[in-house]
């Protein structure tokens, strides 16, 4: 799970991982012959039993500089993602956070990543934490941002991504009623089914070692539990 890919001078929550840190662990999964993908390609070969060596790479929030630095380094190793988009926040900034604002992705930004081939996903309208919304939240959060990022992409997303992780029964159901067969969520002792789907924090503290540490480690508790990793 990342945020931001570029460098940032004040970075209070460690969402920021810097070009070449990013592109240090994109090679290092690259040595052990694993691919970064989108979740709907994990999602499918997963289905038709081919999963093997894949690792889902998504990148929360919108954040520019996704499309300026992630995206060609994605593309150099043959890798791809999955973009969550703030639907109601698309040109603007993060102002959830607190601190020197970062700009989020507008139109064409959306568009030149999903042209490259790659997912594009919600999350959500403005930033807003789902466990204990009120309805008319939920629809604005869940079903509106799908019917926004639609009118962009000529089609609507197949995957959601929690603000904060924040969810509860309530908001998987409007997800799943939505028309989303997935969305993803943080790691999670419980498993909750396709639209809870668990993943792991990735900043600049992780070096090369420590993803495939953290990979392997990661995948291991997921097979003893009896649940899949994403």
């Amino acid at each position: 799970m990342y945020h931001s890919v570029g460098v940032r001078s004040h970075d209070p929550h460690n969402l920021a991982v810097t070009p070449d840190r990013f592109e240090e662990q994109m090679a290092a999964l690259s040595r052990r012959g694993l691919r970064g993908v989108s979740v709907a390609e994990l999602l499918a070969a997963r289905a038709a039993g081919s999963a093997r060596g894949l690792v889902g790479l998504t990148f929360d929030d919108g954040y520019t500089d996704v499309v300026e630095n992630a995206l060609p380094i994605l593309q150099r190793f043959g890798f791809s993602g999955t973009f969550y988009i703030l639907a109601g926040r698309i040109g603007g900034a993060n102002e959830w956070d607190e601190g020197t604002p970062w700009p989020l992705v507008d139109e064409a930004g959306i568009r030149r990543w999903a042209d490259a081939g790659f997912e594009v996903g919600s999350h959500g309208t403005m930033h807003v934490a789902l466990a204990g919304a009120e309805p008319g939240v939920l629809r604005s959060e869940v079903a509106d941002s799908r019917e926004k990022l639609a009118a962009i992409l000529g089609e609507a997303p197949s995957s959601y991504c929690y603000a904060y992780g924040s969810m509860d029964a309530a908001a998987r159901a409007a997800v799943a009623e939505a028309g989303y067969t997935n969305a993803c969520g943080v790691i999670s002792r419980v498993a909750l089914g396709p639209h809870a789907l668990p993943r792991i924090w990735i900043g600049q503290v992780h070096t090369s070692k420590h993803i495939l540490k953290m990979l392997y480690t990661y995948r291991l508790h997921r097979r003893i539990s009896g649940r899949d990793a994403l």
